[in-house]
């Protein structure tokens, strides 16, 4: 019986995938999400989910596939933002009963210990993981440009980044729970 990762894609066919494949999806995505940032991790998500679960698809479909993940995730983050501004338009019209509570929350101060709070959560996290986080988010660098520069596996990049995302929760959902 063969376990599951080693019935995956390797790592050359990922890699020839997305040579063959990833700017053209971005462009298509550009054109659904209007800009090339966003189109460029939905790209990249699309190939995770590739990494995942490619190894179950048919390898002459495999294109049509990527671009039915990258659009689904496209829809998705649509549909996820016009509820965010749906909610954030709610709040910001109802009636506050403590206008001095909400101003409060929104200081410089509060801000700052925020921040230093998330820096400090991530200097928690291991050496590869502070790596990837401060190379995608500080650097603003593609999953694509990280695992080249870094000469990993993409797959690597974006298991890594998914883990340092999830400790990075656990660790801001512990700090939010002691105050």
């Amino acid at each position: 019986m063969t376990s599951p990762a080693s019935q995956r894609l390797n790592e050359a066919e990922v890699a020839r995938l997305h040579d063959l494949h990833a700017e053209e999806m971005c462009r298509f995505l550009v054109g659904v999400v209007g800009e090339r940032s966003l189109a460029q991790d939905l790209v990249q998500i699309a190939f995770r989910k590739l990494v995942e679960v490619g190894h179950e698809t048919q390898a002459d479909r495999r294109k049509a596939w990527l671009f039915q993940v990258a659009y689904r995730e496209a829809l998705a983050h649509r549909r996820r933002n016009a509820t965010q501004k749906k909610v954030l338009e709610q709040l910001q019209n109802a009636p506050t009963s403590d206008k001095q509570t909400e101003q409060a929350v929104d200081t410089p101060l509060v801000r700052q210990e925020t921040t230093e709070t998330v820096r400090q959560a991530i200097q928690e996290l291991s050496p590869d993981l502070q790596q990837i986080v401060r190379m995608r988010i500080y650097e603003d660098k593609t999953f694509a440009e990280i695992a080249q520069e870094l000469d990993i596996p993409l797959g690597t990049a974006l298991g890594r980044m998914r883990n340092a995302m999830t400790k990075l929760r656990a660790k801001l959902a512990w700090t939010q729970r002691d105050d």
